[in-house]
């Protein structure tokens, strides 16, 4: 449409954020943890976009958790990545996007970030007997130290190289987990 402001533009102007940055046919817009249900109902009610596509987590370490949810528009084809950090919790969006119920539940199950307001977040992918969040940093990987990794772990392994390094313990394992070889 011609006269209209480019897509990141009215991105920034209606989440009231700082910058959005284009990436593709979709702009990227970081809002603060406070305004998550906000930024989403104005991505929806204000943007056109109509489509809940994903949400998810990527742990930031000390930072937090970043969590980001994909909103489309079918119409307009075109997109807003929406982010925010929180060091535990955001509000449910579920009311404003019933897709996001699978989403935010797994999110919870796998990073253990809360959703306030949430109609259940019961799990959903692990057994009821597992213990931890597999896909935080922290989460210690106890098959990589338990039962070697299949194929060749080391650079020069498996191309005739005589010398074999030592190996090493994968990030995240305590000096104190069971040692394989001892078992």
């Amino acid at each position: 449409m011609t006269g209209e402001p480019p897509w990141t533009d009215r991105v920034r102007d209606a989440l009231g954020v700082a910058e959005a940055r284009a990436d593709g046919a979709r702009a990227v817009a970081d809002v603060a943890p406070e305004r998550w249900p906000d930024a989403v109902r104005t991505c929806r009610d204000v943007l056109g976009c109509d489509f809940f596509d994903w949400l998810s987590a990527v742990d930031e370490g000390p930072e937090g958790f970043r969590i980001v949810a994909h909103l489309w528009s079918v119409a307009g084809r075109r997109g807003v990545l929406l982010r925010t950090l929180t060091a535990a919790a955001v509000p449910s969006v579920t009311g404003l996007y019933p897709g996001a119920d699978w989403h935010e539940r797994e999110t919870h199950e796998m990073f253990s970030v809360d959703f306030p307001g949430h109609p259940g977040l019961r799990p959903l992918l692990l057994a009821p007997e597992f213990e931890g969040h597999p896909l935080r940093k922290d989460f210690v990987l106890a098959s990589r130290v338990v039962k070697p990794w299949p194929g060749a772990k080391e650079p020069g392994e498996g191309h005739g190289a005589a010398r074999k390094r030592a190996p090493k313990r994968p990030p995240g394992v305590p000096d104190d987990w069971m040692d394989p070889d001892a078992a």
